[in-house]
């Protein structure tokens, strides 16, 4: 400020009546006093939010999406709403939680489960009902049958349910962090964004499957009845969007809370069914973990699974039914590489948040920090590290000025190991400590002396602990980043163009972040998802523009419109296949594909996006070609001439190797791979299971399965995290190029102090 040009500071000492330096200085003054008529300006704040007081009103379908506003706590009325809630919340025994399927309401001898508050683990807080064998087969049948007639009350009439579902998340907000505040040791803080992001998920969504391109050529259908189960971390925002999501597209569902929350997500139900949602379509199914909700999962009826969980449990879920339709979001150990030309004071800032906000329990959390030698050591850093993490005010959730709040029970094996045992060369930069006699609640801990390869780096601790680990330079930070099997989210903080461009270029993870905290996604600003095995399923982000189209099935009706002119490799596909045997009414059809996967990438798959458009802040949502696609082709496939073209033709359009797996030779698609050979990245003749094998040891890729096929047989590449298409190849290329892609949110803070840099 000093320095800048223009400043009265910087020209004060030298300042002489009649210098430029005078004349500047007394212009500048003049046509500020002269702003002052304005009547756009006012000497009243214009941060005028308060909750105790507002009002929300109804939104209309053609109003453009915009974010929900958080609470500014800034504000004494809103830290006076805020300690009204937890007063209220602290005493109050809700009533006992119910099953409701069908309409009916079900408790009596299911009043078998007990919740607790993390602040309190020995109270008690409620009791809900438990489902049984009995139970789950009711409501499938129920499912099922009401599914159609939801399909049916079409698009619009589904997004003015969910708008007016928005208009009730707002409207209850003190409510909902209350119950998350009881339900799940959630900070007021960290409560009211979950509520803002459930509010965005709904608004947003109602009008995803309104924009350009879906039916061209296509009709989609819902995909029937989907089981959401949810996590205990986001215990409201999460089964929120995948609730809405899938009664967008059309599909009933069955909403399996987490069994340390379920008193949120029944707040959740209540206020769907509120905003007009039917209790046959939405059914609440809280269930004891085994056989019962095993069976849940591994019914027929049930069309598709959205997990948020464990790696693991997206595995299990698998094992149990390999063609399970599964979208998860899975395990993190995601990192922040901090370079020597970070701004320290900004990297430590971050880097605490991102540790140790909701205690670490978010699978966003920065988990371990990659510190260039030079800053690494640096007794400051450490000792400025050490200061901001040991400044965190730790309380239980009723403490409204707590920033570190209890975890959801005692902690498991891979937290209590993170919090108390060290490996050889690891140290306590701060020692984490139990606090107030509550095994829950602990203050952080940062671990230092990380070693590449150790227990430590390759183990996910959900709790309130930071390792810290030396590198030599960003290409070995890099390096160890891009080790991990997870791919969830990843940060890097530096004020150097090239470095931030080298990192941003080759990260492999799929919400990436630049000089900011690796937490805290917004709807359509940073659609949330991640690679590897933080993904297990087709991997659409959830707040981002394709989410609610991956729960419905598409259908070609027709050839598409969209068209633009095609590239020299595309060209040169469509010339080579003009000298094979296939008919004319396939070309026409491979034709009126290239020309839509041409308009799509022009428009939508090459570009990337910043729709928010947020000043000092970068938002872009891009697409990443898979490093390959595998299309199986059996013998009992017709058509598979123009199917396999269409493929190459999406390849190229991409940049995705393509792969050919055959059950056994075929003359004609030998024939046609052999004009289009410099397209292809190679053909295998093998069996389902030697395929399945073969997949099971690679990444990154997509598997299409054309014909029919045991799904048995593919439980070695499902749990390999490689999604499944069992689709034709759709010449609308709005959808079909989607499956040769990855999608990659990166968010870049371009200001520094307030000033655009």
């Amino acid at each position: 400020e000093n320095t800048a040009p223009g400043s009265f500071l910087g020209a004060l000492f030298a300042l002489e009546e009649g210098s430029p330096d005078w004349i500047e200085q007394k212009d500048a003054f003049l046509k500020a006093c002269a702003r002052a008529a304005d009547p756009g300006l006012t000497d009243h704040p214009n941060r005028k939010q308060n909750r105790l007081i507002e009002t929300i009103a109804p939104k209309i379908g053609s109003e453009p999406f915009c974010n929900a506003s958080d609470t500014d706590f800034a504000l004494p009325e809103n830290r006076q709403w805020a300690s009204e809630i937890a007063e209220h919340w602290k005493n109050k025994t809700p009533d006992p939680i119910p099953i409701v399927f069908g309409g009916q309401v079900i408790t009596g001898d299911r009043l078998t489960g007990v919740g607790k508050d993390p602040s309190r683990p020995k109270h008690q807080a409620y009791q809900y009902a438990r489902g049984t064998a009995e139970d789950v087969e009711v409501a499938l049948q129920i499912a099922v049958q009401t599914q159609t007639s939801w399909e049916q009350q079409g698009v619009p009439r589904r997004a003015e349910i969910l708008r007016e579902a928005a208009r009730i998340f707002a409207q209850q907000r003190g409510e909902t962090i209350g119950t998350m505040m009881l339900d799940a040791g959630k900070a007021v803080i960290e409560a009211d964004v979950e509520i803002s992001e459930a509010i965005d998920f709904a608004n947003y969504y109602s009008q995803s499957l309104d924009k350009e391109g879906w039916l061209d050529g296509t009709s989609c259908r819902a995909m029937g009845v989907v089981v959401i189960t949810p996590p205990w971390n986001f215990p409201y925002a999460i089964p929120a969007g995948g609730v809405i999501a899938a009664l967008m597209a059309g599909n009933s569902v069955i909403l399996k809370p987490a069994r340390e929350s379920v008193l949120t997500a029944y707040k959740l139900a209540t206020q769907l069914w509120e905003a007009g949602v039917p209790k046959d379509v939405l059914q609440f199914l809280p269930l004891v973990d085994g056989a019962t909700g095993k069976k849940l999962i591994t019914d027929q009826r049930v069309a598709a699974v959205i997990l948020t969980g464990s790696y693991f449990t997206a595995a299990m879920f698998q094992q149990w039914r390999p063609e399970l339709k599964l979208y998860a979001e899975t395990s993190g150990k995601n990192s922040m590489i901090i370079s020597v030309a970070a701004d320290i004071d900004l990297a430590i800032k971050d880097l605490v948040k991102g540790a140790f906000g909701h205690a670490g329990q978010k699978c966003s959390a920065t988990s371990l920090a990659l510190v260039q030698k030079e800053v690494y050591d640096s007794p400051r850093f450490m000792e400025q590290l050490k200061d901001a993490a040991e400044s965190l005010h730790v309380a239980g959730a009723w403490d409204t000025s707590a920033t570190v709040t209890p975890v959801i029970r005692d902690p498991d094996e891979f937290l209590a190991r993170g919090l108390n045992t060290l490996d050889e060369g690891e140290s306590w930069l701060l020692a984490p400590q139990m606090l107030e006699n509550n095994p829950c609640l602990w203050r952080p801990g940062i671990r230092i002396g990380v070693q590449p390869g150790s227990w430590y780096h390759k183990n996910e601790c959900f709790g309130p602990v930071l390792g810290i680990m030396r590198v030599d330079d960003l290409n070995q930070a890099i390096a160890i980043q891009n080790s991990s099997e997870f791919g969830l989210t990843g940060g890097l903080h530096s004020l150097d163009p090239k470095e931030i461009e080298l990192w941003r270029e080759n990260v492999e993870v799929g919400s990436a972040y630049i000089n900011r905290s690796t937490t805290g996604a917004i709807v359509q600003r940073q659609p949330f998802g991640g690679w590897k095995d933080s993904c297990v399923g087709p991997g659409p982000k959830a707040g981002g523009p394709n989410y609610v189209s991956a729960f419905c099935n598409w259908t070609e009706e027709g050839l598409p419109t969209k068209s633009e002119k095609l590239s020299r490799e595309t060209q040169y596909v469509l010339d080579r296949l003009k000298l094979t045997e296939i008919s004319e009414d396939d070309l026409r059809e491979i034709q009126a594909a290239a020309n839509s996967y041409a308009f799509w990438w022009k428009t939508e798959f090459s570009i990337e996006h910043d729709p928010s458009q947020i000043r000092g802040e970068t938002n872009h949502f891009r697409y990443v070609a898979r490093p390959w696609h595998v299309i199986r082709i059996t013998e009992d496939c017709a058509k598979a001439t123009t199917i396999l073209a269409k493929a190459f033709v999406a390849c190229v359009t991409a940049g995705t190797n393509l792969q050919v797996s055959l059950e056994s030779e075929n003359p004609v698609l030998t024939q046609l791979m052999d004009k289009l050979g410099s397209f292809v990245f190679s053909k295998k003749v093998e069996a389902n299971k030697q395929l399945a094998q073969r997949l099971s040891s690679l990444k990154g890729g997509s598997l299409r399965i054309i014909g029919n096929y045991d799904a048995s047989e593919f439980a070695p590449a499902t749990i390999g995290n490689i999604p499944i298409v069992s689709s034709d190849v759709l010449s609308n290329g709005r959808i079909e190029l989607l499956n040769y892609l990855r999608e990659q949110s990166i968010t870049e803070i371009v200001h520094r102090y307030g000033n655009i840099v």
